[in-house]
């Protein structure tokens, strides 16, 4: 393969690079490129997630250690990969390619000197690769004006998105080739390895505990503070690896849950999520599992210093009775281990919702149902409850009780509920009999006799084809 159009040398993407030892982002860059040229379901699926279409007509090719030209046309930058997609022998899309590894984050300044000179070559795309999460490959760790990205697209995965996609990929029905199989494997293993400096989101940002702090004390924090603003990127970075590690333990693609608007605008999820840290003291996230019942609700309590993860179901409407709603509900749970787990139960109109923990349900409903009326309620939240305590205010413990708290609820209450399918009407038995006793000799139940209206319908057929002959 030559090298494409504007890569003045490279190297071809190889599975067990030859490169010096210090230069570890070349080496993952090696090994992610060739994974994506030799598997093409890993590329489908990678490439998948910016928006790319990759058929069985598509090839794909890497390369690293590039260096292109600038406007100029002398060398202007050196990217650690170049990703060529090509279909029908034509190019269909390409990208550079620039990763970093362990604590090294994107570089504002290199990043934005890789867009002038991919705009120069006709490269339609710039992607990152770092241990920094986004919530989507559209969003990007550095924020940058549309006059900056003019002509080039901008994307970002996290090693451990790439890990996770490798991960899901094996475990399906997808990749049947043995060979392919081998590769995709080995690029699991070397991306598992801890030397080699992909890791998860393991700590939230420098100010954390000083925002806690300042919570506890009853200060207020402003909107334009570093301290809200910094822990709401931290907590995103963290919300998208919560979504990633449930999806590993899962085997299926688990996601974070945004409007529209949020998907288009990063900048306005984060307003919004700083106006909820300001306003009620809260870092929450909502995510989307496969088939799940709902969705699964996370708030952290910063004034509490808890940790609460909830589901709601709709309460089944066809049963008249509050106890049997509530029964309906405790069912599902009856192989729940009940530490921590309570049940709010919602009624209608302005009546208050009650409360208790699931064994004290088990029990007794009169907790939950008492001075209700007649009521009936419409819906059931399942919580677990964690009080941190002091571990909430540092900056490793809380992201590995939050790590431990969602999987854990997921596997006790998650899995188990269902959402309520009312049965289906039945014919009364009054109408069975009425219909049977009308219905003539002969007649099965459709309507049609047996035999005579098929005869009857036969000859219709063979007389209409007579006629047009």
């Amino acid at each position: 393969m030559n090298l494409p159009a504007g890569v003045l040398s490279g190297e071809a993407a190889r599975l067990i690079p030859v490169v010096a030892d210090t230069s570890r982002e070349v080496r993952a860059t090696s090994v992610l490129l060739a994974a994506l040229q030799s598997v093409p379901a890993f590329a489908k699926a990678m490439l998948g997630t910016v928006g790319l279409s990759v058929s069985s007509r598509s090839t794909v090719f890497g390369f690293t250690e590039t260096k292109l030209a600038g406007k100029d046309g002398n060398v202007d930058c050196r990217p650690d990969g170049y990703l060529l997609v090509e279909r029908g022998g034509k190019t269909a899309w390409s990208a550079l390619i620039e990763a970093k590894i362990g604590n090294a984050t994107i570089d504002e300044a290199q990043l934005r000197r890789y867009i002038a000179v991919a705009r120069a070559n006709g490269v339609p795309a710039v992607v990152t690769v770092s241990n920094q999460f986004v919530a989507l490959p559209t969003h990007h760790p550095i924020r940058l004006s549309k006059s900056v990205t003019r002509n080039v697209e901008v994307f970002h995965w996290s090693w451990m998105h790439v890990l996770t996609q490798a991960l899901l990929l094996m475990g399906s029905k997808d990749l049947d080739n043995p060979a392919e199989k081998y590769i995709l494997g080995e690029t699991i293993r070397y991306f598992s390895h801890p030397s080699v400096g992909a890791s998860t989101h393991d700590r939230m940002n420098p100010e954390w505990r000083e925002l806690v702090s300042q919570v506890q004390a009853g200060a207020t924090v402003g909107r334009t503070s570093e301290l809200a603003l910094n822990t709401v990127e931290a907590w995103h970075e963290e919300t998208r690896d919560l979504a990633l590690l449930l999806t590993r333990k899962l085997g299926e693609t688990v996601t974070l849950r945004l409007s529209r608007a949020e998907q288009r605008d990063q900048a306005l999820r984060t307003k919004q999520a700083v106006e909820t840290l300001t306003d009620s003291y809260t870092l929450e996230c909502t995510f989307v599992v496969p088939n799940a019942a709902s969705p699964i609700s996370l708030v952290c309590d910063l004034r509490r210093r808890a940790v609460e993860v909830s589901m709601r179901l709709a309460a089944p409407a066809d049963r008249q009775r509050p106890t049997s709603r509530l029964n309906w509900l405790l069912r599902q749970l009856h192989k729940t281990n009940p530490a921590g787990i309570h049940i709010r139960v919602n009624w209608p109109g302005r009546m208050p919702a009650t409360q208790a923990t699931l064994e004290a349900a088990r029990t007794s409903s009169e907790s939950l149902l008492a001075d209700t009326s007649n009521a009936l309620p419409n819906s059931f939240d399942v919580l677990l409850i964690r009080d941190l305590a002091g571990k909430f205010s540092g900056r490793k413990t809380f992201l590995e009780e939050v790590e431990g708290i969602l999987p854990y609820f997921y596997e006790q209450v998650g899995q188990h509920l269902r959402p309520y399918v009312a049965k289906p009407p039945r014919v009364s038995k009054a109408e069975q009999r009425q219909s049977e006793d009308e219905r003539p000799e002969g007649q099965i139940e459709s309507g049609l006799s047996t035999s005579a209206p098929i005869d009857a319908m036969e000859a219709s057929i063979a007389d209409e084809e007579l006629a047009q002959a």
